[in-house]
């Protein structure tokens, strides 16, 4: 057939394996089970909860290939091939079993958002909880009780009894979601503040655009104080306040919004009649205020679902509960180090970390830390941990790591030998108690000092791969959630056809694609003009064509 004629030795070694009682795989069939077992190893190390039908019957065929032998398929010796996915069925279904288990098995005290009845006229100073929940919680009606919902936002109600509402559920108004940056569906977590006592002081400050044409004594006399003690009442409402929380009081026709900045005691306090009220004369401006509150989540982060929980894990768990680690008898984790390609949100991870956990965020750019001057790199370094200590619970993060760390045994600059030192004895330095975590982000993990990614300081390692079609649909879905699209846009099609994408080049083909949408209109636009017709507004919508275009101009990195 024109094959070139194999050697002999090659027939002698089949010979010898054939006495062994085994046969040599054919080149092709040896093949094919590498493809298919690196193909499985992918779509086992994605969650299985975010596994379509359509993938999960891909993948059952894929493992009937994984057992080959004498080119026939078979997960034992002479069994049928059906039989060669039925052990991984099984897993499969252990595995989901468990994560059903692990999503039933809730918190006493998490509990979903419901939405008060006649929002518009509800007290946001207070809550409704079915009167079962309530004594289960050890709660009576008028408790104070603190909320927890999304990027560590809290805020205080005082909790009354409604039979009406569901057992796992609390009832909220519109504002006081607003203020825990939750929607009716999500969970927020509900505890009893029993600490919470009156305030001696309530610093507000108004938003520029709500304050009703008042100045800042007509609000406090006008608004503010016949809020918090209405006249003709022999007692004040005693509404708690939490310091962040947003209060809008409607006054005539407007509603003034304002910010409360500052309580005594810290942090969160019950008005009472003589508890001093003070109004700031400078307004806030909202747009500056909700760009300072929009700090990145985890759920503006998609296709790193595993890893991070295992950052959750090592991350927030030391910094919140840190006796957990020293009543076991172990020492809580110092850093994890997260390494991947560029693009892939190793940044956004750790910016993410921080806004959900409420910690200080001190960043650390690797370029920036070096210095012409003798021991002012390290002295750089120093100063990020003490301030970190100083205003723990602190996340450091340090990124590109590579720049302020590299082997010491390939670089021939002294200052970069002592950087690696310092920052090796700093890390060494930090006290179980402290509650500090650092975090690093790198392109090139074998570039770094190998005494910095031993057990003790970089406990744990975390490469953020090139997201997986599931992974690429939920990036696409969350970079344009606030995109206007047509709904004849498929993005699961559109995620099955950016293979190699990593989180930057989804985005910039989300950019493109609005971009594209906006030029198609720019003759009809007169840039000279005051405002632009609303009609013209209207028919600015992101169209397939647009997305095809943006893929045709964009390429994975």
């Amino acid at each position: 057939l024109g094959c070139p004629r194999p050697r002999v030795e090659h027939w002698r070694v089949a010979m010898r394996e054939e006495r062994r009682g085994t046969r040599l795989l054919p080149p092709l069939l040896l093949l094919a089970a590498l493809v298919c077992a690196h193909a499985r190893s992918a779509v086992v190390g994605s969650p299985p909860r975010r596994a379509s039908r359509a993938s999960a019957a891909v993948l059952l065929q894929r493992q009937r290939g994984l057992h080959l032998r004498g080119g026939q398929m078979a997960g034992e010796r002479g069994a049928p091939p059906e039989d060669a996915a039925s052990g991984y069925v099984m897993e499969v279904a252990d595995e989901r079993a468990e994560i059903a288990d692990v999503e039933r098995k809730r918190m006493p005290h998490e509990l979903e958002v419901g939405d008060v009845a006649g929002d518009s006229a509800a007290d946001s100073s207070e809550c409704l909880v079915h009167p079962d929940k309530m004594a289960a919680l050890n709660l009576m009606a008028g408790d104070t009780v603190r909320l927890k919902g999304r990027r560590s936002r809290e805020t205080i109600c005082l909790v009354r009894d409604d039979a009406s509402v569901p057992a796992d559920a609390v009832w909220v108004a519109a504002q006081a979601r607003s203020n825990l940056h939750v929607n009716v569906g999500d969970r927020v977590k509900l505890y009893g503040c029993d600490s919470v006592g009156e305030g001696a002081k309530v610093t507000l400050q108004p938003l520029s655009d709500a304050m009703a044409g008042l100045s800042a004594d007509e609000l406090h006399d006008q608004v503010l104080a016949p809020h918090f003690a209405p006249e003709g009442e022999e007692a004040a409402p005693y509404r708690p306040v939490h310091e962040g929380d947003r209060i809008r009081v409607r006054h005539g026709a407007q509603v003034v919004e304002v910010l409360v900045v500052a309580t005594e005691p810290e942090r969160r306090c019950v008005v009472a009649p003589s508890t001093e009220l003070e109004v700031l004369d400078e307004p806030l401006d909202r747009a500056e205020l909700d760009a300072e509150e929009d700090e990145g989540g985890y759920d503006d982060i998609g296709g790193v679902d595993k890893q991070l929980t295992k950052i959750r894990e090592l991350v927030e768990l030391p910094m919140r509960h840190p006796k957990v680690f020293t009543s076991v008898g172990v020492m809580p984790p110092r850093g994890v180090l997260i390494h991947g390609p560029p693009g892939c949100g190793k940044t956004m991870i750790a910016r993410a970390v921080a806004a959900e956990t409420g910690a200080a965020c001190y960043l650390i750019n690797g370029p920036q830390v070096m210095s012409k001057q003798a021991g002012e790199s390290e002295q750089n370094l120093r100063d990020a941990f003490e301030e970190a200590e100083k205003n723990a619970p602190a996340i450091i993060f340090i990124d590109e790591i590579d720049a302020i760390a590299p082997r010491r045994d390939k670089t021939q600059g002294e200052t970069e030998k002592r950087l690696v030192s310092q920052l090796i004895t700093l890390m060494d330095s930090l006290k179980p108690s402290s509650r500090v975590v650092l975090m690093a982000a790198t392109n090139r993990p074998n570039t770094i000092d190998p005494a910095l990614r031993r057990f003790g300081r970089f406990d744990l390692e975390i490469n953020i791969p090139v997201p997986d079609e599931q992974g690429r649909l939920d990036i696409l879905a969350i970079k344009s959630k606030d995109l206007r699209l047509s709904p004849e846009i498929d993005l699961p099609a559109l995620a099955a056809d950016t293979q190699g994408y990593c989180g930057a080049d989804l985005s910039q083909v989300v950019f493109e694609a609005a971009m594209m949408c906006v030029r198609e209109r720019m003759p009809e636009i007169d840039l000279e003009a005051d405002t632009l017709p609303p009609a013209l507004l209207e028919q600015l919508v992101v169209q397939p064509r647009h997305v095809e275009q943006a893929l045709s101009v964009t390429n994975p990195s």
